[in-house]
């Protein structure tokens, strides 16, 4: 089993857990759980942590977009980066698990014109994105593009 941080939910080790064991069945996650609707698509990102070395790991909504996957960095709307995109920005060579595909990849902070196009899918995805953002204030939440090497 690996552990995630304990400040995170325990539906997130449940959810991470689950993921290793049976990933297809992980692959789809509850939006409820989250102030969302509907079943999402969901993978299993493992950074390098950035202070220790370790990699670590976290399930997390995506859509796939081209040959990329995207996701959000929103940390629930709070005014600081989530952890693993900390991680990310220090190395961007990441890991992700799709269902039972696995792909090496190397992350990038989408910007400008193709990050408003990638937030309007992830939003239209999961509505409560946009509420986040208004939770982080000045922080503008960043769209990452996991790219397979």
């Amino acid at each position: 089993m690996h552990k995630i941080p304990s400040y995170l939910p325990p539906w997130v080790q449940e959810h991470v857990d689950l993921y290793l064991k049976d990933p297809e069945k992980a692959h789809l996650w509850d939006a409820s759980l989250g102030g969302g609707t509907g079943m999402l698509t969901t993978l299993l990102l493992t950074t390098t942590g950035a202070k220790s070395g370790e990699p670590r790991m976290l399930p997390l909504i995506y859509q796939k977009v081209g040959e990329g996957y995207v996701v959000i960095a929103s940390k629930g709307g709070t005014p600081d980066h989530p952890a693993w995109y900390k991680n990310l920005l220090k190395t961007p060579a990441c890991h992700i698990r799709v269902g039972k595909e696995q792909y090496d990849c190397i992350a990038r902070t989408a910007e400008g014109d193709e990050r408003e196009e990638l937030w309007k899918v992830m939003t239209d995805a999961y509505a409560p994105y946009d509420d986040y953002q208004v939770s982080a204030g000045d922080r503008v939440i960043p769209v990452v593009v996991l790219d397979p090497k």
